[in-house]
């Protein structure tokens, strides 16, 4: 392989160990990555300063770089969440994502409904209507449905005026689009699922805090279950996977 950008070595090693093609306890050593990815040690080196920040790897002197159990990743970062949805644990992860969307989402919406801005609740059902067309049209797949329903939710956890809420954007956000881009949401969505949408921002709109987290946990048990579903990808061959 071609001298390249520590990304590729970066993008390859944490689809691997995301991926359990790496399990947790696996020794690597910079030699042997240097070699393996026909590329500098310096660009090694930054490649696992990154896979370091994520808590995937742990690099100690005369021991190696030692790949760590998933109780030490950062499951919440964008790039693992990306890296896990793309191996075969692919099921798991919408559950476990999905699980903690069930348990935060319906507390927005409540806090929603007490503390978002006239201009907050005012886009929160413009984004609802917007997916209700949209789905109803059937282009729950689309990339407008995948635009429109980020926005919803992104939007549902800021206007809950917690900036810890808040941060759950962005796994959120990676939730809806690896469902996307597998495939795995539906050009005609769920019934039910664009009524609560809407149901849950009228709400808002009206300061009902009851309604709001009702309708909010009844659109996501509904999610949940199509999630519950799907089928677990199959299990690639250690070292099987491309490098991007």
């Amino acid at each position: 392989m071609r001298e390249g950008s520590h990304s590729r070595v970066v993008q390859e090693l944490g689809r691997r160990i995301a991926g359990l093609t790496l399990p947790a306890g696996t020794v690597l050593t910079l030699a042997g990555l240097e070699e393996e990815f026909g590329t500098s040690r310096t660009v090694v080196r930054e490649a696992i300063r990154v896979l370091e920040t994520h808590g995937l790897v742990r690099s100690r002197r005369r021991v190696g770089i030692t790949v760590q159990p998933r109780t030490e990743w950062d499951s919440l970062n964008a790039s693992v969440i990306q890296w896990t949805l793309d191996g075969p644990r692919r099921r798991d992860q919408l559950i476990e994502l999905m699980d903690l969307r069930e348990a935060v989402e319906p507390v927005a919406a409540r806090l929603a409904a007490q503390r978002a801005t006239a201009e907050q609740r005012a886009e929160l059902l413009r984004s609802a209507t917007a997916l209700s067309d949209l789905g109803a049209a059937g282009l729950g797949d689309s990339d407008e449905y995948l635009a429109a329903d980020i926005a919803y939710h992104s939007l549902l956890l800021t206007a809950s005026g917690n900036a810890l809420l808040a941060q759950m954007a962005g796994p959120v956000t990676e939730i809806l689009r690896g469902r996307t881009s597998y495939g795995l949401t539906p050009s005609d969505p769920r019934p039910g699922t664009l009524e609560a949408h809407v149901a849950t921002a009228a709400a808002v709109v009206a300061g009902d805090v009851d309604v709001a987290e009702r309708e909010a946990r009844h659109h996501l048990a509904l999610v949940a279950d199509e999630v519950s579903a799907l089928q677990q990808p199959p299990t690639a061959a250690p070292g099987s996977i491309p490098i991007a």
